[in-house]
């Protein structure tokens, strides 16, 4: 059975597409987190998971630390961290960071590194 989840349900704030879903009570082994950071600086703090977090950037440009990596990521570019790599990232500006984070499992896990 198809599940139809409506915006009310996931988004934070009406004017943004911003919030999280845990998709596991809908029969899926995944997560969404629709992440919008405004502010330049704006981000998540050094964390990691047990799954793999596939992040979708769609618009602006943000700097992920993942392991000992800095990657500079932008609009249109897809970043995969594996599982148990401790990773976060921050906003560098122009305007907004955009992402759509995927958690590959049915709820979220995380282990608060900072």
């Amino acid at each position: 059975m198809a599940h139809v989840i409506d915006r009310d349900r996931w988004a934070a704030a009406p004017d943004r597409w911003q919030g999280e879903l845990q998709c596991g009570p809908f029969g899926s082994n995944s997560c969404l987190i629709f992440n919008y950071q405004p502010e330049v600086g704006g981000g998540p703090r050094l964390h990691k998971h047990p799954y793999a977090e596939i992040f979708i950037i769609r618009s602006g440009t943000g700097l992920f630390t993942v392991g000992e990596q800095q990657i500079t990521a932008t609009a249109g570019q897809i970043l995969i961290v594996p599982p148990d790599t401790p990773h976060k990232f921050t906003n560098l500006g122009p305007g907004p960071l955009e992402t759509t984070d995927i958690h590959e499992n049915g709820s979220f896990l995380t282990e608060w590194l900072e």
